[in-house]
């Protein structure tokens, strides 16, 4: 069902975890000290983030058919979807597929937790 490895999947949401308590971090530091323009410079920041990095290349060596089930996953674990609709959040998935599909999971909150949620829905009931 899934096209996509477990295993590179828990990897992403790894990443995406270190990712999220980084950014969180780093937020907070720049509300107390940023004026309203470096706010607005957040994502010029992320461009020399090593954390970002990381988590944007695993998503990026991705194949494209990888990153649309992974979308889908991130949407099932949303609730965007249910299982049964797995076929039409796929679908979908691959209709907005482009370059920037790893940007836009990235910027997505929550992203560890509804990649975590989708894989359990998987698991519990579709099987891998």
């Amino acid at each position: 069902m899934l096209d996509l490895n477990s295993e590179i999947v828990e990897h992403i949401i790894e990443r995406a975890h270190e990712y999220q308590t980084h950014d969180d971090a780093r937020t907070l530091e720049d509300e107390e000290e940023a004026s309203l323009e470096g706010l607005e410079e957040e994502s010029l920041q992320d461009v020399s983030d090593p954390v970002f990095l990381e988590l944007k290349a695993a998503i990026d060596d991705l194949e494209p058919d990888q990153q649309v089930s992974l979308v889908a996953l991130m949407w099932l674990g949303r609730g965007d979807y249910t299982l049964s609709e797995w076929d039409r959040a796929l679908e979908r998935a691959g209709e907005s597929w482009n370059e920037r599909t790893a940007e836009y999971l990235i910027r997505t909150p929550l992203l560890a937790d509804y990649l975590s949620e989708g894989l359990q829905v998987i698991e519990e009931e579709g099987g891998e």
